[in-house]
């Protein structure tokens, strides 16, 4: 593939952004705020590398859908080992008081007529009667592809969503949770070329199943992966508001208006209401974007937008606007790979128990990859604290957990030298 090629794809996915952030102002194309609907069924998010030995998650899975006894349909078409997927699934909720089936429809299932799986009366009565349904995970484009052939919803799918509709439960972890919102990553693309601008409609990303409120988006692996550079170009392109970004490990419960974190290491919020987007040299720009850390027990109201932390750190807030605050951090530091593993989360705290009211961080790429035209094309992150910006630590300690709200959030490109080191012996 030619490097003029990749040119063209890189400006023509940019300056679709720019154009979408130019007609912004115009109700038709207006950035969409989630709008939930509190007569569907709960809707659990799950970020992935779930322990099957998790209690709370398995637990909780199981009382959302009725109690011991509930009846699931396991869903294992993303895994490419689908019988072993959907029997360590069925075992975990089991486990918990759960009965637990496989729907055994699947892509990599040997000498079955997908087509006709998807229509099969037998499959579509274990899903209308059962109380929850459970994606595993594997590759969410084999979910999509399999329930939504042609862009047509399969009468698998639409059991679902029936199941939905009366009360009960949908879960999915990894890929099972990428297929919720209306949009999704089709694939997994490195997080700096989806920066860059890499972002294809049918390649990079792609309709998901559209079980949350629209407006909303949830992305997985969230925290560990440093997702959040992938996240925010994706909601700019689609004018969604709200990201929701679930953590390996971790579970999210959406319902009743509101998200809650269930377990795990939490969540990121990403707010887009007040954000302004531009382009500099060709590079996306952003200002004015917001990023909350949820932990487990926090709470987040998608109609008033009000960050409800949970009751043991109430009494703890981190008090940086005193005049006598003392922070944990004593030092200032830059975060020379801010969408490394946690890396997000430690400048978020770093910003609110630190000695400064503003922390950078760098996005780019060692090693490019192959076809890149913009080898030296970074983006710095730039965090900020003010008067929006809360924080609640109830050990006190300068570890997790912390629950941080709205933490102000801008990128600018930023040209970083080729190479960008070299040997301490040759002349400066």
């Amino acid at each position: 593939m030619s490097e003029s090629y990749n040119r063209r794809q890189t400006m023509a996915a940019l300056l679709g952004l720019a154009s979408s952030a130019a007609v912004a102002s115009d109700p038709a194309t207006r950035p969409r705020s989630p709008k939930p609907s509190a007569s569907l069924g709960p809707l659990v998010p799950l970020g992935g590398s779930v322990r099957f030995d998790n209690p709370v998650v398995w637990k909780r899975l199981v009382e959302l859908a009725g109690g011991p006894g509930s009846r699931f349909a396991v869903m294992s078409m993303a895994a490419g080992r689908p019988e072993r997927a959907a029997s360590l699934a069925q075992q975990a909720l089991q486990r918990a008081g759960a009965k637990a089936e496989w729907v055994a429809v699947a892509p990599a299932l040997k000498d079955q007529d997908l087509a006709a799986a998807v229509r099969d009366p037998k499959w579509v009565q274990m899903v209308l009667g059962s109380q929850a349904v459970f994606f595993t995970g594997g590759a969410q484009a084999r979910i999509v592809d399999t329930l939504r052939p042609g862009g047509q919803d399969s009468p698998l799918l639409q059991a679902v969503h029936a199941l939905q509709a009366r009360g009960g439960l949908v879960a999915g972890t990894s890929a099972g949770a990428a297929i919720m919102s209306r949009t999704m990553f089709r694939d997994a693309p490195f997080v700096t070329s989806v920066l860059k601008g890499i972002l294809r409609r049918g390649v990079e990303y792609a309709p998901g199943l559209a079980f949350g409120p629209d407006g909303l988006f949830i992305d997985q692996h969230f925290l560990k992966r440093g997702r959040v550079g992938r996240m925010i170009p994706l909601m700019l392109s689609t004018g969604d508001r709200l990201g929701l970004g679930v953590d390996e490990d971790s579970a999210a419960l959406i319902h009743d208006n509101e998200v809650e974190v269930l377990a795990g290491r939490g969540a990121l919020l990403v707010e887009l209401h007040a954000a302004v987007q531009g382009m500099e040299n060709g590079a996306l720009s952003l200002q004015g974007a917001r990023l909350s850390l949820l932990e487990p027990g926090d709470r987040f109201n998608l109609e008033t937008g009000r960050l409800q932390p949970s009751e043991a750190k109430l009494a703890a807030p981190v008090t940086f606007r005193a005049p006598n605050f003392d922070p944990t951090f004593e030092f200032d530091r830059y975060f020379m790979d801010i969408l490394g593993d946690y890396a997000i989360v430690d400048a978020m705290i770093q910003l609110v128990d630190g000695p400064k009211q503003q922390v950078r961080g760098l996005a780019y790429t060692p090693l490019p990859r192959p076809g890149d035209a913009r080898r030296d094309l970074g983006f710095e992150f730039i965090l900020t604290r003010d008067e929006h910006t809360r924080a609640w630590a109830p050990l006190g300690t300068g570890g997790d957990p912390y629950t941080i709200e709205r933490v102000r959030l801008d990128i600018r490109p930023v040209r970083v030298p080729q190479p960008l080191l070299r040997d301490w012996s040759e002349p400066a």
